[in-house]
């Protein structure tokens, strides 16, 4: 019998080559994929390291644009009224009130004030809601200008090296600054320039002693109250401001 010496084609199994080929490829070796992972893990550690302190030395000298606060109020239908104005533009009775009813050991503490600290995480043990959230002035200006509105242990926890940082860089004046600058006081109504002029018709830098103290009163809740259509409870609270803010004395040098 004739036998054919012609050789027999192989045939190749489809899945098979494409499996080589997909290991064949060099981005796809785990060696090359490791590093690549690698590269991308230290690029993000990079930023997170980086950014931050970059962000608070830019603004340390430059008005912050804007907050998510804001952005997140303008998504929800609402305008943007404000206006930068620096703390010498701003009546002195304001810093005094914000101080005396948020934070009045806020010229002498390091960011950070731990009895009320200490007192607000008993209060949330025990199940009592307050309006008391142990939070600084420096605590505030960090949240409102670097991070989310919300109570949650991630954004509290990166308070912490924001605020660290902008009492070692900025100093106590430029945090009161930004703080009156970004703060909401009212839907649409950022900062202590927008706010007098909406509620009394006037610049920050004529805001009486009065006025500044009705201000302050509405701080825990500014979408809530109006200074200038004051409920009882806001006038008895104003009237509180007033009487702590003439009994401040040396604990407003930093402000001055």
């Amino acid at each position: 019998m004739f036998r054919s010496t012609a050789r027999r084609r192989s045939v190749k199994s489809p899945k098979r080559r494409f499996r080589l080929l997909f290991w064949r490829d060099p981005f796809w070796e785990p060696r090359i994929w490791f590093r690549r992972m690698l590269r991308i893990v230290f690029m993000l550690l990079l930023l997170v390291i980086t950014v931050p302190p970059a962000m608070v030395l830019l603004y340390r000298d430059v008005a912050p644009p804007g907050t998510l606060l804001m952005v997140l109020r303008l998504f929800e239908g609402e305008g943007i009224r404000k206006e930068w104005v620096p703390l010498e533009r701003i009546s002195r009775h304001v810093p005094a009130a914000v101080i005396a009813l948020e934070d009045n050991l806020f010229c002498e503490h390091d960011g950070f004030d731990w009895a009320a600290i200490f007192d607000a995480a008993a209060d949330r043990v025990r199940g009592e809601d307050t309006l008391r959230g142990g939070s600084t002035i420096s605590q505030q200006t960090a949240k409102n200008v670097f991070l989310w509105p919300g109570r949650t242990f991630v954004r509290k926890g990166l308070e912490v090296p924001f605020t660290t940082m902008m009492e070692w860089w900025w100093g106590k004046r430029r945090i009161m600054e930004v703080y009156l600058n970004v703060i909401e006081w009212g839907p649409g109504i950022y900062g202590i320039e927008a706010a007098s002029q909406t509620y009394f018709g006037k610049p920050a830098r004529r805001l009486t002693h009065r006025e500044a103290a009705l201000l302050a009163a509405v701080l825990p809740n500014p979408r809530r109250w109006s200074p200038a259509r004051p409920t009882n409870y806001i006038k008895r609270k104003a009237s509180t401001a007033a009487y702590r803010m003439s009994r401040l004395g040396t604990r407003l040098t930093c402000v001055r």
